[in-house]
This record gives structure tokens, C-alpha cells and sequence, in this order.
């Protein structure tokens, strides 16, 4: 069993994400959507967001429940920038309940299969020895079906080695599994779909985690790279899994840090799989050759 992280009960992190494209020929138009503005929850709270776009900006309520904004540029350079920046205060809590506000699809949802998120017999095997009998939430011991959860994803750390560049954005949990390696991302959909498997609800989360230690001055990560899933390397994913259908409660797992979700966590977006919630998905016309640059910093305050 992993042991409990040490960080505080509440934490204020200061968060700056940018992002910058360049073309090698003149933009014609641009349509994108952005899932990087957080919304206030029982576990965090949203003191100040702001995003900036070259263009023009839109807020809409995607299908999952989340505040995704399109960004369009009718015409344009050879450059293109966003920039999410704010402070959000978050708990130590690893459950979060959804707001009363009805946003979202019910818990039942997350049962079915998604277009990352299939019903694998390799996968399907190992949801029967981790989650037997199913439903997480025991009635007289809650406990038993944690422990059950974080062994399947301690089952999922082992068999799903964490390294980069091996995935992209489309590969599936199958895949993922099947090459034994992968990312945040992939360590996610695998312990979701096993979740699935046992007909338990799992969702997709893709947020920030703050991995250095609080009062270091900050975390900071770049990259640079000339695939439209560079984005994402700046973004962090875990799973969220429902242990109370009618109070719409979930309990957050992170497969990654081997850990139950904590104040290191900030929920950007959430849904089916990765296809469904990805931080930045866009098309253009124009443009030619694309680099993108990708900075975050996140300070505890």
C-alpha cells in the first residue's frame, strides 16, 4: 500500500501556462477549444483566473460539465499564443462531490466504453482480481474498497511504466497496456478501464500537479515540439472514481505519484477519456509547418 502524502490541508498555488505556436506561412483562420480555465469545487477554490488569447474568446459548458472557452483568429501572422494564469486554493481531500447545478452527465455515464476507453480481456482480468464483486463502496467498511482501488492502480503503475515519448493523444488504454509504457494519460485510462470493467464509474481528470515541495519557490516545466499533443506534456491526468451514486462523490486516484488526489491537485476539465477533455484541440487553415513552445509554473503562495 502506498503510504499517505505529506503535504498540507490547504495550499494557494499560483499558476502561469503559456502557450505559443509559430507558422512557417502566414494564418488564414484559426478555431480552437481551451479547457484551462478550473471551476470551484468542494475540494478547491478558484480565487482569480484569467486567459488570454490572440484572438477572441467564447465561454461555453462543454457536454461534461466543464467551462471550456473557443478561441478563434479570423486572420493572423505567423504566430499564435494563449496564456491561463491565476491562483486556486486547493484541500487535501481525495474526494470531490459534483455541484448541485446538474452539470454533467450522472455518474452511471462513466460505466459504458469511450473512444480511448474499450473492454479489453487483459485489462478485463485484471479488474476481476483488484475490484471482485464490483461497487467500491462497501456498506459497513468504506475503507476495504480504497485499498481495493489503490491496488489496482498500484497493478497499473507495474505493468504501465511511466515513459515519455513512447504514446501520443490517440493511443488507447489497449495500446497502452499492450506496449507497457506510456504516460500520465495512459496510466489513467488503463486503471479506468478496469474500473469499467468491474461496472464501476471511473472519469478522466486532466488538471495541474505541483510536484515540488511547498515553500520552494515553485515548479516550473517547457517544452518545445512540433506535434499538435505538446500541449498536453504541460497538463497532468488522473482518474476520479464514483464511491456514491446517488451523492454524485468521487475519489480521486492519481496512478502516477501512486497517490489518493491531495492539495497538489488542480482539476482543469474532466470526462470520458483524454479525446473528450484535452486542454487545448484546434484546427486552422493556413499556417504551414507548426512549432509550439509550452511553458508552466506553478508557486505556492
Amino acid at each position: 500500500m502506498w503510504p499517505a502524502p505529506c503535504v498540507g490541508a490547504l495550499v494557494k498555488l499560483q499558476i502561469v501556462h503559456r502557450t505559443s505556436y509559430r507558422y512557417s506561412l502566414p494564418l488564414r483562420r484559426v478555431v480552437q477549444t481551451l479547457r484551462l480555465t478550473p471551476r470551484s469545487s468542494s475540494r478547491q477554490t478558484v480565487l482569480h483566473w484569467a486567459l488570454a488569447g490572440s484572438g477572441s474568446l467564447h465561454p461555453e459548458d462543454d457536454a461534461w460539465g466543464n467551462l471550456a472557452h473557443l478561441h478563434t483568429v479570423e486572420r493572423g501572422g505567423r504566430r499564435l499564443h494563449t496564456e491561463a494564469s491565476g491562483v486556486v486554493e486547493t484541500r487535501a481531500e481525495p474526494v470531490v462531490t459534483d455541484g448541485p447545478d446538474g452539470r454533467g452527465p450522472a455518474p452511471d455515464w462513466y460505466r459504458e466504453a469511450s473512444l480511448l476507453i474499450g473492454r479489453w480481456p487483459a485489462i478485463v482480468d485484471l479488474a476481476l482480481t483488484c475490484l471482485p464483486g464490483g461497487e467500491p463502496a462497501h456498506p459497513v467498511e468504506p475503507r476495504r474498497g480504497i485499498e481495493r482501488l489503490l491496488r489496482l492502480a498500484e497493478s497499473v503503475q507495474h505493468r504501465v511504466r511511466y515513459r515519455p515519448g513512447t504514446t501520443d493523444v490517440h493511443t488507447t488504454a489497449e495500446g497502452a497496456w499492450m506496449a507497457a509504457e506510456g504516460v500520465c494519460q495512459d496510466q489513467a485510462q488503463v486503471f479506468i478501464a478496469a474500473c469499467r470493467a468491474a461496472a464501476v464509474p471511473a472519469r478522466y481528470v486532466s488538471g495541474y500537479f505541483f510536484g515540488g515541495e511547498t515553500g520552494s519557490g515553485g515548479a516550473e516545466v517547457a517544452h518545445a515540439a512540433g506535434a499538435a499533443g505538446a500541449a498536453a506534456l504541460a497538463s497532468h491526468a488522473w482518474a476520479e472514481v464514483c464511491i456514491d451514486l446517488p451523492g454524485r462523490r468521487w475519489l480521486g486516484v492519481d496512478v502516477t505519484h501512486g497517490c489518493l488526489v491531495d492539495a497538489r491537485h488542480v482539476v482543469l476539465a474532466v470526462g470520458p477519456d483524454y479525446a473528450a477533455c484535452p486542454p487545448v484541440r484546434g484546427v486552422r487553415s493556413g499556417g504551414g509547418a507548426e512549432t509550439m513552445e509550452v511553458s508552466l509554473r506553478i508557486t505556492p503562495l
